[in-house]
């Protein structure tokens, strides 16, 4: 029984080392230097008025906004997403960034209020990268969760919304 328990183990530390050996990340496209590691900016993203922060590292650029949506009672919403370099245009780290983004994508009104409502999608943006200065316009494609009304009227259903979305922000 030892020697099964011994060969088990000897199996899963090879496939472990054998996992480490393969690179599974994606292509380390931008260098230190080329944006601040981290940015600060404001934003429009789907009727939402939002701050955010970006975090530039080798792979790409991850980001957290927080603000809120331009309706009567001003719902707070936030997302979270991360852009890949996809493909560069310039001579800075300007190009196509492919994303995915998750969070608050709209605001509807629910039972006489408004609601943030949850989702997540898909994003091509176009970055303009300098040292002091990222800039992005994305055009995503996404889904929300379901919405119904204390009555069972559905206030909003599931189905691909277009998000269209510009930020700006500085480094620190």
């Amino acid at each position: 029984m030892n020697k099964v328990y011994s060969l088990l183990a000897f199996i899963l530390v090879t496939n472990a080392a054998y996992a480490q050996d393969n690179s599974f990340l994606p292509e380390a496209k931008l260098k230190q230097g080329d944006a601040q590691t981290l940015n600060l900016g404001v934003g429009f993203t789907q009727k939402m008025i939002h701050l955010n922060t970006e975090w530039v590292n080798p792979y790409g650029i991850a980001y957290v906004k927080g603000g809120v949506y331009l309706n009567d009672d001003h719902t707070a919403g936030g997302q979270v997403g991360f852009r890949y370099p996809v493909q560069f245009t310039g001579k800075d780290k300007n190009g196509y960034y492919l994303g995915v983004y998750a969070g608050h994508i709209d605001s509807k009104k629910v039972d006489n209020s408004y609601e943030s409502r949850l989702g997540g999608g898909v994003d091509l943006a176009y970055v303009m990268m300098s040292r002091e200065r990222i800039s992005t316009f994305s055009v995503g494609i996404g889904a929300g969760e379901k919405l119904t009304n204390q009555d069972g009227t559905v206030a909003a259903e599931t189905k691909p919304q277009l998000q269209f979305s510009y930020t700006i922000s500085i480094g620190l």
